[in-house]
């Protein structure tokens, strides 16, 4: 069983910017890829990032890339998601999830390839 928690999340003005945190509670993090998604009050879970587990590959939705920033730390059974120039679109919850697919090269979009989610936290931009 693995356990993710997310943190960072708060209210901040357009342009402004954000860190999310993803801390998991298995060592063995570090062997599997992750993800960050978001969900907005009556749409679908979305894809935002993806990172393999070894950092070397990431992945952006279109909508987010040149300003958001995937990364992660093994050491420390942490990831990240650097948000940069948040619009009020971007308000939504978020979440982290974990894929159980060990040393995978593919990076995947759907929230249904995930296994372990976080409880999410809120990001909210006002205009």
């Amino acid at each position: 069983q693995v356990q993710l928690v997310e943190s960072g999340g708060g209210l901040v003005q357009a342009g402004g910017s954000l860190r999310l945190s993803c801390a998991a509670s298995k060592r063995t993090f570090s062997n599997y890829n992750l993800a960050w998604f978001r969900q907005a009050p009556g749409k679908e879970r979305e894809f935002v990032a993806a990172i393999t587990w070894s950092g070397g590959s990431t992945s952006y939705a279109d909508s987010v890339k040149s300003r958001f920033a995937i990364s992660r730390d093994n050491a420390k059974n942490t990831m990240y998601l650097q948000m940069n120039d948040l619009k009020p679109e971007d308000t939504a919850v978020y979440y982290c999830g974990l894929r159980l697919n060990y040393r995978e090269a593919t990076l995947y979009r759907s929230w249904n390839e995930y296994l372990y989610w976080g409880q999410g936290t809120q990001v909210t931009v006002s205009s």
